[in-house]
């Protein structure tokens, strides 16, 4: 990607600057610069500076790519508006670790996540923080919101994901946990997540687990546990579900092609079925 910024041209000067930052624990940053002045048509001064750092830091892969655009940003917010400077800011593509294996690894791309009460169902009842969600068979004083589910029992969270993360909820019941994105309707008879092409869901019962995508099921075995884990690689296109208990079992894993940020989700089937997005 590549961002440039045009200044009337007071003198002859190309600044540009170079930013990379390495996600193997550690951060280096290498700036340079070339300033070019003509004096006159028959003389001019060059000016050469070169800068390379580098620190070691214990920060997480997502910390360290936000750390690189908020840098980048700051860079264009403090810009010289009294000379004639064009800049030019070169985004490294960013080489992330390997896809972690253990629940350790894995816990290096938790994210909080909150449930939408503006996308809930109006039989489900949030908590906790909006956190966990109940089915209840009282209707919930909700207002009127374009983006509620009006049919399925199902609500999205707030947090729209693009990069790596990781969470884990603890269910009780007949609970679908699913990604899914935003614009799936809230309205059709179809918008059940995993029974179309804009979700990808997870059935959780005392009877086993089943995959959905696109109308398509999949029996899926492992062993059983209240609490599963979500891990997301959008670029990637990875999607992985897991059993969570003393050990950790890869229940599923779909590798695709996302399109829109995904917006983890519950689909509650019967009243008193739980799911709740775990502290991690």
């Amino acid at each position: 990607h590549s961002l440039s910024l045009s200044f009337p041209r007071s003198l002859s000067a190309c600044l540009c600057l170079f930013l990379s930052l390495s996600l193997c624990l550690s951060v280096s940053l290498f700036v340079s610069l070339s300033l070019c002045v003509s004096l006159c048509p028959s003389l001019s001064v060059s000016l050469s500076l070169s800068l390379s750092l580098s620190l070691s830091l214990s920060l997480s892969p997502e910390l360290s790519v936000s750390l690189q655009y908020q840098c980048i940003f700051r860079l264009t917010q403090h810009r010289c508006p009294s000379s004639s400077v064009l800049w030019r800011l070169n985004i490294v593509d960013v080489v992330l670790p390997p896809e972690p294996k253990t629940r350790e690894q894995l816990l290096q791309y938790s994210c909080q996540l909150t449930l939408d009460p503006n996308t809930a169902q109006t039989h489900l009842s949030l908590s906790e923080g909006n956190r966990k969600v109940t089915r209840t068979d009282q209707v919930q004083p909700y207002p009127g919101h374009p983006d509620r589910f009006t049919n399925h029992y199902q609500v999205l969270c707030r947090e729209g994901l693009s990069g790596r993360c990781y969470w884990e909820v603890e269910w009780t019941g007949y609970v679908i946990t699913a990604v899914s994105y935003k614009d799936i309707s809230r309205t059709e008879t179809d918008n059940a997540f995993g029974f179309n092409n804009k979700s990808w869901s997870l059935q959780c019962s005392s009877d086993g687990y089943w995959f959905r995508h696109n109308n398509v099921e999949t029996k899926v075995s492992g062993p059983q546990s209240s609490r599963v884990g979500v891990y997301l690689d959008h670029k990637a296109g990875t999607l992985s579900f897991y059993s969570v208990s003393d050990t950790m079992t890869l229940l599923h894993r779909v590798q695709t092609t996302f399109t829109q940020p995904l917006y983890p989700g519950f689909c509650l089937n019967y009243f008193n079925d739980t799911a709740e997005l775990v502290k991690l």
